[in-house]
């Protein structure tokens, strides 16, 4: 299978999905090149190996459909043989433990991207769900070193203000917010503020928008042309060339997963976190976007809303395309 006609690939650089033969066969035929696909929310080191395991299990099963990503030009291949290139990333650092030379083994088993905190306090930073940010911690500059040498992108998408703020400085290589949206368009404790966002562009990092409803103007009722808006807005302040999509799309995932998410093992009494006491699971996908399918229609709505055909290509795909280029390899490659 070959399509040496694509022109720039497609990046959705965070998904979260019930992983099934359906799904990889959606991605061809959005077509999405290249997916970051979150592998650990709060496994130990050991327990996110198993991951991996049924990962390799899929790539062995669905050979025709996905493949390992590893660096940009897999995505340019993938893109080439009608595939999709699969990214791996953590939503917290629990899987380095507390050893920092777990970092390059990470990286060499493939993970390319690692928030340094996922909601709570980590041994690295502070979630945005804690009451008192007190920053990147002793053991979050010296993994951000680690992980400017080897190539581990810096996440920053679930952490606090003052901790983001802190992490975009300290790193020496751009950092990404892979799925989040600015809190100037909806005020959801996880999106974030202006100041971010310009010292995230400003430094060279990257803003995946984020399609899941609880990130979104009016949830599962955003329209399209509100979503593309919001773009078009971000693209004034920040710059078009820091701008992708990071869905943070759910497909399948049964509400019971939220627990998951949310708890971990640190509670034993229900964390509602960005859902609410009447709705605690997950919201309704826009009918708009409810699988990567939908893609399409993001492209089509950032063209309505006035973006030249470049710009369009750059933030469906270009401009995350570019990042992994710059950001996978040890530092000065």
């Amino acid at each position: 299978m070959s399509n040496p006609a694509v022109a720039t690939p497609v990046v959705d650089c965070l998904q979260y999905s019930n992983w099934n033969e359906e799904i990889f066969r959606q991605f061809a035929a959005a077509p999405v090149h290249a997916v970051h696909v979150t592998i650990a929310y709060h496994e130990s080191f050991r327990e996110m190996v198993l991951n991996l395991e049924e990962w390799n299990r899929w790539f062995e099963r669905f050979s025709d459909l996905i493949v390992p990503g590893r660096t940009g030009d897999d995505v340019r291949q993938a893109a080439a043989d009608g595939r999709t290139a699969i990214f791996f990333g953590f939503q917290n650092p629990s899987p380095i433990e507390d050893d920092v030379g777990l970092v390059e083994i990470c990286h060499t088993l493939g993970i390319r991207f690692m928030q340094l905190t996922y909601n709570n306090q980590s041994l690295l930073a502070s979630g945005c769900y804690e009451d008192n940010d007190t920053g990147v911690t002793r053991f979050g500059r010296q993994a951000i070193a680690e992980m400017n040498r080897v190539g581990l992108v810096v996440d920053m998408s679930h952490s606090g203000e003052r901790s983001t703020l802190e992490a975009i400085e300290i790193s020496e290589r751009p950092i990404a917010i892979t799925h989040a949206n600015p809190a100037w368009w909806h005020p959801a404790l996880r999106n974030k503020s202006d100041d971010v966002l310009r010292a995230l562009s400003a430094s060279g990092g990257m803003l995946g928008f984020s399609l899941y409803p609880h990130h979104l103007a009016d949830s599962g009722d955003c329209t399209l042309e509100s979503f593309s808006q919001m773009v078009a807005e971000a693209a004034e302040r920040y710059g078009v060339a820091h701008l992708g999509i990071g869905s943070d799309l759910c497909q399948d995932q049964p509400d019971s997963v939220v627990t998951w998410m949310r708890n971990g093992r640190w509670t034993k009494v229900t964390d509602y976190g960005e859902g609410s006491a009447s709705n605690p699971g997950f919201p309704p996908q826009p009918d708009w976007f409810a699988d990567s399918t939908g893609l399409a229609n993001i492209a089509q709505g950032l063209a309505d809303a006035g973006f030249s055909a470049d710009e369009v290509d750059g933030l469906m795909g270009g401009n995350w395309l570019r990042f992994f280029d710059e950001s996978f390899g040890p530092r000065g490659s």
